[in-house]
């Protein structure tokens, strides 16, 4: 490892206190989606850049959801990074949670939270590497770009979409994202997410009436039954990237937990919200569910919607409507910063990430949608979208070490 790489080391050494002091500040500012008001969160993240002499912009389409990018010019001709994280974190339910949501409490060499793994960590991963970066910039070609966005949790067209829609100067020639991956996995592609919602609409009867009409309830569970039978559906032939992630399974499921190798390349549904009847002792004439679908690399949504239709025709009463759909994307898993970021763990942790496919989705996505290699990498997601989420303070170290040396080695070169 040269003398620069070995310095910047130093440096987040140096700076252990103020990094976990940041992020466990940055925690407790409050920014569940829904509602995905992010207010206090980027205000948070613009008195970090204002107290470091950052210049800065704030893109708002929407009030609540501001969205801020900083781009600085390295001394010499060169390619363009773009580091991307976003401020929103998922809503919060109380049940199962031992420490406050909004607390940022370090215990046991734990900083607990919302947020504190999905992507608080990442996103401040981005936010020292772009500092540390500026400060070297007279030694570095191209430029430099952090967008910390809004709206990432659902999707919305309030942060990094927009953005990539009306500021497409953001996306640069590669990026590097801090979703959480596990330091043992590197991701560079993802599924994609198709979102439905089904109306079933009957008369309704009293309880004791069951032949007076028939239960909205009740076809919503036959439904939601033959929608489970897509995951039947067999995987696309994706050809060598099929052979990658069969060589990543150990990998996979040490990092998201058994399991995930085997549904990585398969179509999963999830019932995630269902809403119906009034009372039990009546026969339910309205229910309401959305159901999360994710379609795996090579299959779009077409073949899916199919399925759905023939299931909706038998019953009637049901009615459906799409409410997003983001297409599978992937890009070269041996891209030049995937390389950057496998040796840089290594160098540091002595871990060797392998390539590998996301379950989730991240606005990663929306630069390989514009043909540009964006990797990922960050720290265990550990509690994420369920109680106790928490990020190791070594897990954290770790994603911002690795995004500022691999950063560092992408500038450092002239392209």
């Amino acid at each position: 490892m040269d003398a620069a790489k070995q310095a910047l080391l130093r440096r987040i050494e140096a700076d252990q206190d103020t990094l976990i002091d940041f992020l466990r500040g940055f925690i407790r500012c409050r920014s569940p989606n829904p509602p995905g008001d992010t207010r206090d969160a980027a205000a948070y993240v613009r008195g970090f850049l204002d107290r470091q002499g950052l210049a800065h912009r704030v893109i708002a389409p929407n009030q609540l959801m501001p969205n801020i990018v900083a781009t600085f010019d390295a001394a010499a001709p060169g390619r363009h990074l773009a580091l991307n994280g976003h401020m929103d974190v998922f809503p919060v339910d109380s049940a199962g949670w031992t420490v406050d949501p909004w607390g940022g409490e370090l215990i046991d060499g734990r900083i607990y939270g919302r947020g504190a793994c999905d992507m608080k960590c990442g996103t401040t991963a981005s936010l020292f590497t772009y500092l540390y970066l500026h400060e070297l910039r007279h030694s570095l070609h191209g430029r430099l770009t952090l967008s910390a966005v809004s709206d990432e949790e659902t999707f919305g067209p309030w942060g990094a979409r927009y953005l990539v829609e009306h500021h497409p100067e953001i996306l640069g020639d590669c990026c590097l994202n801090g979703e959480p991956s596990s330091r043992h996995t590197v991701r560079f592609g993802e599924k994609g997410p198709l979102w439905l919602r089904f109306h079933i609409r009957t008369p309704g009867a009293h309880g004791a009436y069951t032949h007076a009409s028939p239960s909205a309830v009740a076809i919503a569970a036959r439904v939601i039954g033959e929608l489970q039978r897509l995951e039947e559906i067999e995987p696309p032939n994706i050809g060598n990237l099929a052979a990658a992630l069969e060589q990543a399974a150990d990998a996979l499921d040490a990092a998201y937990g058994e399991g995930a190798a085997r549904i990585v390349q398969r179509v999963t549904v999830n019932p995630g919200l269902i809403q119906g009847g009034l009372k039990v002792n009546m026969v339910a004439g309205e229910c309401t569910f959305e159901v999360d679908i994710r379609l795996p690399n090579g299959l779009d949504e077409a073949p899916i919607l199919r399925e759905v239709d023939r299931i909706v025709a038998v019953q009637p009463e049901a009615s459906y409507e799409k409410l997003l759909y983001n297409p599978p994307s992937w890009c070269p898993p041996d891209a030049e910063m995937a390389g950057y970021v496998r040796a840089n763990a290594k160098a540091v942790a002595g871990i060797d990430p392998v390539p590998v496919i996301s379950l989730g989705g991240t606005d990663a996505r929306l630069w390989r949608y514009a043909e540009i290699p964006a990797i990922v990498y960050g720290p265990a997601p550990t509690g994420m979208g369920s109680f106790d989420e928490h990020v190791t303070v070594d897990d954290f170290l770790h994603t911002v070490r690795c995004h500022v040396l691999s950063a560092y080695d992408y500038m450092v070169q002239a392209g």
